[in-house]
């Protein structure tokens, strides 16, 4: 597998973790103390750090940390996305799409050379 497809691999499904980790507390622990959500929002994470190590580290061979960070962001508003919508319940805007079209835009200045 060309390594950037495995670093996209490896951070999509780092990101799903992490918004899970992030998030999803506000929904499914809301009625228990922060405490309790901190600490499964910290084993979630530990399991979004499995998959994110290995995703820089391989990217980092070939990509520019500027890069690496970039297409984080990218992957970070597309799982962001489905996530607020389905999961969450949030009215999809359009404003995730002006969101995208700035990212395009840091896309390609970090691309260019």
């Amino acid at each position: 597998m060309p390594v950037i497809a495995k670093t996209v691999l490896l951070l999509t499904m780092s990101n799903v973790f992490m918004t899970f980790a992030w998030y999803a507390h506000l929904k499914s622990l809301n009625d228990k103390p922060w405490y309790v959500a901190a600490f499964l929002s910290w084993l979630v994470a530990f399991v979004e750090y499995m998959f994110q190590v290995p995703a820089n580290r391989a990217g980092f061979t070939v990509l520019s940390l500027g890069q690496l960070k970039v297409l984080q962001e990218v992957i970070t508003l597309m799982v962001f996305v489905p996530f607020a919508v389905f999961y969450m319940h949030q009215p999809l805007k359009l404003d995730y799409l002006w969101a995208g079209l700035c990212l395009l835009g840091a896309v390609y200045f970090m691309f260019r050379s």
